[in-house]
């Protein structure tokens, strides 16, 4: 067989990893790895960034610990898909039909499918803004711009996955384009963090205790916030309401970009597709850990750093010091303000004063500023004084448009993957391009699409499926990890089971909170519907697990 050769290699080079002392393995482990800078690189896309530029805008560097905590979950689960898919050495789609239930199986593709395809409209939008904004300023009033931009993303992305469906050497070429984009991606920001370090603008004493997790951020805005809400006198209590709402939603967006469902599809379909087997457990979680959680912890955190320093508690890129608006933060100041009038309104009732925007005291105004949304190309902006108007959008603009790119290629093989699954042909190459094409079309069209009312009603149901289907994954691991019927000889025991089992139930635990948190604030009738389908979905797991977890495992 063609594989032959590279096995051999392989096995060879774990052998001696085996037998070597640490600085050794990590270079063969570095060596092998792949399949984990996928995973990094779907990680780091638009909603990475939106949540990283958000928890930095609206907490300061007080938020640092919250996306690493979310990524060591989600690192948890995806080291528990590597250690069922490469210990069963079959696609857990089987596994899971078998030992649970194929309505969680279905569940799971469709889930898949659904977040591919919403979610690449987005990624096109953000790349296309990058392209418009930062990189080439003079497309920026062009009608068909985005449309010409988003044919070409779509060729892109279908030729890179095409590599890829093509065999060893499209696999090496496809992980070396995807290694070489998060490379940029974290060279890009942690320059911007240098630079904002070496000119002074930053406190690094602030920025090391931000990531000491706080259990009162959950509820409480920062001191900072808290006394500019105090300053408002009998507004303090509205506006508390508004920060904590929006710091919850944040910190859930931030949390829920870590590893999306359509994540821990991918993974056991590139690590088979890798022809990686049982001898290839260590090696497959290293690689998570190269690939994803150094990739994903510093670019977030220079990310939230650089938001923070020029954003946090500040109102001057908002507010000029005559008073008036700054003519391009209009939209966002008047939202911010706007929603704090309707919020007012509604709780006071007749017995407030009316307000309208323009009519608020300096205190509200002021706090309005302060919440008001940014976005990169504002955060490109701040780094001019330093780097020139040319340099900062350069910087800027290279990360960013490398965030969506490599989240289209991926969203484009995930959705492939889970074609194949799907219709149970995945080693079909006509299946495997069609549903490569399926997100990638959709994304030309988001000029359209991801816009007013249309955003808004894709973007909620898709949301409520990957916050319901989320904990669902993580709970359907952790029974199988515990499964004689799924894993046979090769379940964990003992020390080795234990501390899986802490693990994973801590992560489904704390995947389970985010999930009722966030269900809870959808609107009628979504919350409910992912409510219902959590509780049924967990049910229909739990009875799977009780009928086949001593049966003798499919070997």
């Amino acid at each position: 067989m063609p594989q032959a050769p590279q096995v051999r290699t392989e096995d060879a080079l774990l052998a001696e990893a085996e037998s070597s002392g640490l600085g050794r393995r990590f270079a063969i482990y570095a060596k092998l790895s792949g399949p984990g800078w996928l995973q990094g690189a779907v990680t780091l896309g638009g909603g990475s960034l939106a949540g990283a530029l958000f928890l930095g805008v609206l907490a300061g560097p007080h938020l640092l610990w919250l996306q690493p905590l979310a990524v060591a979950c989600g690192i948890t689960l995806l080291a528990a898909i590597t250690y069922v898919t490469l210990s069963t050495e079959r696609q857990p789609v089987a596994t899971i039909s078998q030992n649970l239930s194929p309505v969680l199986a279905y569940a799971w593709i469709l889930g898949t499918m659904v977040a591919n395809i919403v979610f690449c409209v987005p990624q096109f939008a953000l790349a296309t803004a990058t392209v418009t904004q930062n990189l080439i300023p003079s497309l920026h009033t062009s009608t068909s711009a985005p449309w010409g931009i988003g044919v070409v993303l779509a060729i892109v992305g279908f030729i890179v996955v095409r590599s890829y469906g093509a065999g060893s050497k499209g696999i090496h070429l496809f992980e070396l384009v995807l290694k070489i984009l998060v490379g940029v991606v974290v060279l890009s920001f942690l320059a911007v963090v240098v630079l904002l370090l070496t000119s002074g603008q930053l406190n690094l004493k602030a920025v090391l205790a931000g990531f000491v997790p706080s259990i009162s951020q959950f509820t409480e805005p920062t001191s900072a916030l808290a006394a500019a809400a105090a300053a408002t006198g009998e507004h303090e209590r509205i506006w508390r309401a508004i920060i904590a709402d929006q710091q919850r939603d944040r910190m859930l967006a931030a949390a829920g970009a870590a590893v999306g469902i359509n994540m821990t599809f991918l993974l056991p379909y590139t690590l088979l597709k890798r022809k990686w087997g049982r001898r290839h457990r260590g090696v497959a979680i290293f690689d998570l850990s190269l690939g994803l959680l150094i990739p994903f912890v510093i670019a977030t955190s220079c990310l939230v750093i650089a938001a923070g320093s020029q954003f946090y508690n500040r109102t001057d890129d908002v507010l000029a010091k005559d008073g008036t608006v700054i003519a391009n933060m209009a939209g966002s100041y008047r939202a911010s303000a706007g929603g704090f009038v309707a919020q007012r309104a509604a709780l006071m009732g007749e017995e407030a004063t009316p307000l309208t925007v323009e009519t608020l005291a300096e205190p509200d105004r002021q706090l309005a500023a302060m919440l008001s949304s940014r976005d990169a190309g504002q955060l490109a902006r701040t780094l001019q004084p330093v780097l020139g108007a040319a340099g900062a959008n350069l910087i800027f603009g290279i990360g960013v448009f490398a965030m969506a790119v490599s989240t289209i290629i991926m969203l484009a093989l995930m959705n492939a993957a889970a074609l194949g699954a799907l219709l149970k042909r995945l080693e079909d190459p006509k299946i495997f391009l069609i549903g490569a094409m399926m997100p990638l079309i959709t994304g030309i069209f988001a000029p359209v699409i991801w816009t007013g009312a249309s955003r808004a009603a894709l973007a909620i149901p898709a949301s409520v499926t990957a916050v319901t289907l989320g904990p669902i994954a993580y709970f359907t691991f952790l029974l199988l990890i515990n499964s004689k019927g799924a894993l046979g000889a090769n379940r964990p025991e003992g020390v080795a089971r234990l501390i899986w089992n802490v693990l994973l139930l801590i992560a489904t635990a704390l995947a389970t909170l985010a999930s009722i948190w966030a269900l809870t604030s959808k609107p009628a009738p979504w919350g409910s519907i992912g409510m219902g389908g959590l509780v049924l979905l967990a049910l229909i797991g739990l009875v799977g697990y009780v009928r086949n977890r001593n049966r003798d495992a499919t070997t």
